[in-house]
């Protein structure tokens, strides 16, 4: 049998690539938010709940967040055909369940600390579980970028309490896990940038 022309198996691929896209694009948004949040805190600790501080932070926020809602408008219409399939909804039960493991983790965590006497340790714990809980969502949605992701938070929760001067109390640990959310939505966008524009290239 001849192989199928160029046109014709980018048409083939096309649908799920775009959903594939839109999927990022969410990650992306939450990815913009969270870090944000992140990067917030860290300026709350720092320097106080001053507004010319946080400004700056929540433009950035919402710029990376913009980027990710326009990657998900072009696509949207492959994300709503794939919704409901048997996948769509495998994943779904699996996205609720680790996500509710790791509130559950946060929560269990907070109270071991506080009975131990080591409530300074509770971002770091907070930031180790939030990473770990990327692992199972890579297998999840089979996105390899949430394993770099899971992989950075992990390193980061652990390494960074052992080497600034204010150990799990210092405010750099927020401000680390912020930029690595950063970082990643950044990357998912970008990539989905580079994906739309292959086809023209070609």
């Amino acid at each position: 049998m001849p192989p199928l022309p160029a046109t014709f198996a980018m048409t083939i691929a096309a649908p799920a690539n775009c959903a594939a896209l839109a999927g990022s694009a969410i990650g992306a948004m939450f990815f913009s938010l969270f870090g944000g949040a992140w990067v917030a805190a860290w300026c709350v600790q720092r320097y106080g709940a001053q507004p010319l501080r946080l400004l700056p932070i929540a433009a950035i926020a919402a710029f990376l967040c913009m980027l990710a809602w326009r990657q998900f408008r072009r696509h949207r219409a492959a994300h709503a055909a794939q919704a409901g399939t048997r996948e769509d909804k495998r994943n779904s039960r699996w996205f609720n369940l680790i996500n509710a493991g790791q509130w559950v983790g946060i929560f269990i965590a907070g109270n071991v600390l506080k009975n131990l006497g080591l409530q300074a340790w509770f971002i770091p714990a907070i930031i180790l579980i939030v990473g770990l809980h990327f692992f199972p969502l890579a297998w999840v949605f089979k996105a390899r970028r949430h394993v770099a992701i899971g992989m950075a938070l992990t390193v980061w929760a652990i390494g960074y309490p052992l080497s600034v001067p204010l150990g799990p109390l210092d405010p750099v640990g927020c401000l680390g896990a912020g930029l690595i959310l950063w970082v990643a939505a950044l990357s998912a966008v970008r990539s989905g940038f580079a994906v739309q524009q292959s086809p023209l290239q070609s």
